[in-house]
């Protein structure tokens, strides 16, 4: 009975972890009010130990904004994501 209800949980686990990966992706949108709130957010990192990871989303969120106003949606919304990832936001 206890195996039974391990590998049920297992697999309940291995279903919904993607759920809320797609959920994560999918909040970031590629429009100019998403692009201010991520610029904001950088602009509070003032911690000099997070100079790296301030550059490094820097570097992203311009990718980004070349991505949108070349209209490729896709391209911004994962330099987007990177930018979340480099600040430990993801």
């Amino acid at each position: 009975m206890l195996k039974i209800t391990a590998v049920a949980i297992v697999l309940a686990s291995a279903f919904t972890l993607p759920a809320f990966a797609d959920d994560a992706m999918m909040a970031t949108k590629c429009d100019d009010a998403s692009m201010m709130k991520m610029q904001a957010s950088m602009d509070k990192m003032t911690d000099p130990m997070m100079k790296d990871k301030k550059e490094m989303a820097s570097k992203e969120m311009m990718m980004a904004k070349d991505s949108m106003k070349a209209n490729k949606m896709d391209d911004c919304k994962m330099h987007m994501d990177n930018a979340m990832k480099s600040m430990g936001k993801m």
